[in-house]
């Protein structure tokens, strides 16, 4: 399974330099984020053998899954387990009506208007979250060829990687081991 760092945020781009929350829900790429989205596609497709793209509800994981699934000619599942810890503004997620008609071509269906949580999600909440994907992936048996673009909350509670925007990691859900395959700077 590869792991792919969402491209960098409008509220990226704003927290690395304040480090106080901007206060922008639910952000879209920067033209930088949009760049390294290409960077990881273009690594993905270099590698081949992937046959299915996951991604949060989020817009900034979408704009990226969207970048990936095109150049790899893949529709894109969503999945709420691979979602960011709920903790910040950007963190809110938009309803599902306004996600289904920017992106009319994925399937939101059985996911709740509001479908994120209340910005009090703990660590543990999180490494628990992580850790059901992980059992869930297991037991599907169909983890290998499979990208997930997700953010760095879950991916450190994952892997125990701290990645940058637009990184691209190997993952094996059977061992937990995971490797830095792509880093989009």
């Amino acid at each position: 399974m590869i792991l792919v760092r969402h491209g960098e945020s409008h509220f990226n781009r704003r927290f690395s330099v304040t480090r106080v929350d901007p206060g922008i829900l639910d952000p879209g790429l920067t033209d930088d984020g949009l760049s390294q989205a290409k960077q990881a596609a273009a690594s993905l497709r270099a590698k081949g053998g992937v046959h299915r793209v996951v991604a949060s509800p989020y817009w900034r994981t979408l704009q990226t899954a969207e970048v990936i699934a095109e150049a790899l000619g893949l529709d894109i599942t969503i999945e709420t387990l691979v979602r960011e810890r709920a903790y910040f503004a950007c963190d809110i997620g938009s309803p599902s009506s306004a996600l289904s008609a920017r992106w009319p071509g994925v399937s939101f269906n059985g996911l709740a208007e509001r479908w994120w949580p209340s910005l009090d999600e703990t660590e543990e909440q999180v490494l628990d979250r992580s850790q059901r994907f992980r059992r869930q992936l297991l037991d599907q048996n169909d983890w290998r060829g499979t990208v997930v673009v997700t953010h760095w909350g879950f991916i450190r509670a994952l892997t125990g990687e701290l990645v940058q925007n637009g990184a691209v990691l190997a993952f094996n859900p059977e061992d937990g081991s995971s490797k830095t395959l792509a880093f989009q700077a």
